[in-house]
């Protein structure tokens, strides 16, 4: 008798793939909670919510971008079904908070003139190499954190004697049990940690001004949202976009055309996705906030409604009037000169001033003014009144991060250093918030020397992306690139007078 061989032992089943961002029955919670945030008819909402819960749905994942288990075909159908009745229902604070660019500035009454072109202070790409390196490490402080509560933040900074915050995150030293408790950003932890930084990681955060530095050069400033739709087609992998991002590369190509794109089925409409896309565009529009946030509009709009636009147009309006002035590192004074106030100023000229962003801004900028203590250690008592404020908001939506990037700003006074530090420690989006916190001071300081070397060394002056032909890429060559870009003012005016910022 011939021996049979044994049979091949069955593979594992493989486990299912659990694609984050774009599926139904992980987008209804995020629509129910924006729905809230609304205003939308509270019973109606409630009767959705209930519907949801008794056909076995479950709440939106707090942190993560899906759900651990699929759905069943009937209960990710209801998902989608009532995706759309909750987008039917109306808001009553859209009157407020309008989409529409002509609207938007209608609802401005101070929308901003052009300033005079871009003050001294040495060329223009040396600030721009500020600027792309600020941008670089401020985001690099926050990847290892991202996700992580406030407390966890706080303890492993002082578990490490980092705290406050004065450099990058290390786990020299960390006891194991507070590391068992707040685990660091498993996919930034092996790039992002003191020790382990060889050049600037891959990131979203870097990889948006990277599309927007393309589109520019591809098709100058009369770009249209169908030109940034087909260049993410092109450059950008639909596996390195997130929330709004994802859903408008979805929605692309299921054949919706922008600006249809960002409304639907995209409860992330209002999230942060567009303003750490603006950059570009406020480095190159130095002296004119209203051109750089109405180019910041057109690219935000593909993904994003209201205050998620409005995100984009206050980043963009803010780093506009920032490189309109004279840097900080430079002694000249005179007409031009903007520091930080001034920038957050022209942000907030831009944006409804009866929207959940412009009050939250101002909310935040009354925080960190009325703060006793202006330590960096100080910062921590108006980090607990903005979550006290604003916790209920998902970690990446704007309004929040927009409150806490402003109070950042303002309590460190514009400082390169003190402002990536604050807003890092302060948690919530820490890799986004410390992008734009850096990418506004390092244009303010002027050039790269003027940032402390300890920040910008481990950058290696090379970045990393998926984005085509640009991996690898220096800072200076990009800033060289980005300062052929730049527009000067096409008139001369100066910015209107604001009223005295108070809280809301």
């Amino acid at each position: 008798m011939t021996a049979k061989a044994p049979a091949a032992a069955r593979p594992a089943p493989a486990a299912p793939l659990r694609l984050t961002w774009v599926q139904p029955e992980d987008l209804l919670g995020h629509e129910l909670r924006q729905a809230a945030e609304d205003g939308r008819d509270a019973a109606a909402v409630a009767r959705i919510a209930r519907r949801w819960q008794a056909a076995g749905g479950t709440p939106a994942p707090e942190r993560a971008g899906a759900s651990d288990r699929p759905a069943d075909p009937e209960l990710r159908a209801t998902a989608t079904a009532l995706l759309d009745e909750l987008a039917a229902l109306p808001s009553p604070l859209a009157v407020d908070e309008p989409t529409d660019l002509t609207a938007i500035q209608a609802a401005c009454p101070s929308w901003p003139l052009a300033r005079t072109g871009a003050g001294p202070g040495g060329p223009a790409a040396a600030r721009l190499e500020a600027a792309w390196l600020g941008r670089a490490a401020g985001c690099l402080l926050g990847k290892p954190v991202e996700k992580l509560p406030l407390d966890g933040i706080r303890a492993l900074a002082r578990a490490t004697g980092n705290w406050p915050l004065t450099s990058y995150f290390t786990d020299e030293g960390l006891d194991p049990a507070v590391a068992a408790r707040y685990p660091w950003n498993r996919r930034s932890r092996a790039t992002s940690l003191a020790g382990s930084i060889d050049g600037m990681p891959e990131d979203d955060d870097l990889n948006y001004p990277l599309l927007n530095l393309l589109l520019l050069e591809r098709h100058g400033p009369d770009f249209t949202a169908a030109d940034v739709a087909r260049l993410w087609l092109d450059e950008l992998p639909a596996g390195r976009t997130f929330t709004a991002e994802r859903i408008a590369y979805r929605n692309l190509l299921d054949g919706i055309e922008p600006p249809h794109t960002a409304r639907h089925r995209n409860p992330f409409r209002e999230w942060i996705g567009a303003q750490i896309r603006a950059d570009v565009f406020g480095w190159t529009r130095p002296g004119d906030p209203a051109a750089a946030a109405a180019l910041a509009w057109r690219d935000a709009t593909l993904s994003h409604t209201a205050n998620g636009v409005y995100a984009a147009m206050f980043t963009a309006a803010a780093l506009a009037a920032a490189g309109g002035g004279s840097p900080r590192s430079s002694e000249a004074g005179g007409e031009g000169g903007t520091d930080v106030h001034g920038a957050l100023r022209a942000g907030l000229a831009v944006v409804p001033p009866r929207s959940r962003l412009a009050r939250a801004v101002r909310r935040g900028i009354a925080r960190a003014c009325e703060a006793p203590d202006r330590t960096p250690a100080g910062f921590a008592a108006v980090a607990d009144q903005l979550h006290t404020a604003y916790g209920h908001h998902h970690w990446v939506h704007a309004v929040p991060n927009a409150a806490l990037l402003a109070a950042a700003l303002t309590h460190a006074d514009g400082d390169f250093a003190g402002s990536v530090c604050r807003v890092v420690s302060g948690g919530w989006d820490t890799d986004s918030n410390g992008a734009t916190a850096g990418s506004l001071t390092g244009l303010l300081a002027g050039a790269p020397d003027a940032l402390p070397g300890h920040w910008t060394a481990p950058l290696r002056n090379r970045l990393a992306t998926s984005v085509g032909g640009l991996d690898g890429i220096g800072f200076d060559a990009l800033a060289h690139r980005t300062a052929a870009l730049v527009v000067p003012p096409d008139r001369v005016a100066p910015l209107p007078d604001r009223p005295e910022v108070t809280a809301p």
